[in-house]
């Protein structure tokens, strides 16, 4: 693997749950592209961490413990015309998860389940593009299962 710009990366988003939390699972959903998308941020399973502190050794003892999926912060252009932006606000409204693949440009491709838990409109200044902020909290399946890669 090499390194590589960003550029080409895309986001794609639906309401529909894999029938089972794999890649062939995801494959088989229909996904529609969000447009627009100008800062994708990043996202990947965090632990918590835990410590033990023997009086015997004073020493700190560490160890993982539960862990997070973690979220994502979206910048976008606003297109109210883009039909991936409008399934993204209508999760906003939702307490459901709904279902999300990134591309990136090589091929590679991520699936993961979240909550949209923002969709907010930003107008800015007369140089800027008005914009649309959107929160991803990431979830797990209950296995245990959150961003699945599939590997080109």
């Amino acid at each position: 693997m090499t390194v590589r710009t960003s550029a080409g990366t895309t986001l794609a988003v639906t309401a529909s749950a894999p029938a089972i939390y794999n890649e062939a699972g995801y494959a088989a959903l229909a996904f529609t592209d969000v447009g627009e998308v100008t800062d994708l941020g990043e996202f990947g399973r965090e632990y918590n961490l835990v410590t033990h502190n023997p009086l015997g050794t004073r020493g700190t003892r560490k160890f993982k413990g539960s862990f997070n999926e973690g979220s994502i912060t979206l910048q976008l252009g606003l297109d109210n015309s883009d039909a991936g932006q409008t399934i993204m606000k209508a999760a906003s409204k939702s307490d459901a998860d709904y279902f999300f693949r990134v591309t990136l440009q090589n091929g590679e491709i991520y699936y993961f389940p979240a909550k949209v838990m923002s969709w907010k409109v930003g107008v800015g200044g007369v140089d800027q593009i008005t914009s649309a902020t959107a929160t991803l909290e990431i979830s797990s399946s209950d296995d245990g299962v959150g961003v699945v890669e599939k590997l080109s």
